[in-house]
């Protein structure tokens, strides 16, 4: 049941534990948002309580901030911090997303229990994804999420469904994890046609991450916030992330 504002001008309480929600809630629901974590980013002028990280957020902060509903993810947020907010009575909202269809789903449920009804962005954002630009074709690619030691994405996530989207195919797509760790002698041999080195959540940058990889290897550096994130930024995710794929392979 989505949560009534208790006026047209007095949506609810809510804090979010989810850097992409937080945007969507930011930019839908004005004025909901009481809290949110340290890695909530956007929008770029976000003034709410801060109540530490995805992973480790302060309980009794936001149990002080008295919310009527507290978003998360079940891949981003740890279950006692969960279970330790319902147990002080506050409804918990988790979303679980592994693909964009499933995204869009989430976003409808999120935004609906904020008491808002289906924003144009969100309109937008499935227009865009409903013919995105391709590669000529389709490549096979690794996806680093981060360093120290190498890690990638594997089986059933959300970014790899916008990266086959995008003519990409995840080369650990198959693998039983969903982050694998892999060394980095075996993404050198492993045949790829491209790496994909996201800003986020380890920062890949020109000079930490190309530099792993044979001389040649074709290397595409994105936007971990269009790669990773399910909110507004969909809306231009395929034009962004399809300019650096491009780039990377003419």
């Amino acid at each position: 049941m989505p949560l009534a504002a208790t006026s047209a001008r007095t949506p609810p309480r809510v804090v979010s534990l989810v850097p992409s929600l937080t945007e969507a809630v930011a930019l839908t629901v004005p004025g909901a948002l009481v809290g949110a974590t340290d890695w909530c980013s956007h929008p770029v002028d976000l003034d709410v309580t801060r109540v530490g990280g995805t992973k480790n957020p302060d309980v009794p902060r936001i149990v002080a901030l008295t919310p009527d509903l507290v978003i998360a993810n079940e891949e981003e947020n740890r279950a006692p911090d969960l279970a330790a907010l319902r147990a002080a009575g506050i409804e918990v909202l988790v979303t679980e997303v592994r693909t964009l269809g499933q995204a869009f789903q989430e976003l409808d449920r999120v935004l609906t229990a904020c008491g808002a009804g289906s924003p144009r962005w969100l309109a937008e954002a499935r227009a865009a994804w409903a013919d995105p630009p391709r590669a000529a074709a389709r490549l096979r690619a690794a996806v680093p999420v981060w360093r120290r030691p190498w890690m990638v994405l594997g089986r059933d996530t959300f970014a790899g469904d916008l990266l086959a989207r995008l003519g990409v195919d995840n080369a650990y797509a198959a693998h039983a994890e969903r982050y694998p760790r892999v060394a980095v002698e075996e993404l050198r041999s492993a045949g790829l046609d491209l790496v994909v080195l996201p800003d986020e959540p380890y920062r890949f940058t020109r000079d930490d991450g190309p530099e792993a990889f044979k001389p040649g290897t074709q290397v595409a550096l994105v936007s971990g916030r269009h790669l990773t994130w399910y909110g507004p930024s969909l809306t231009e995710a395929p034009a962004v992330l399809g300019a650096a794929l491009r780039a990377a392979c003419p």
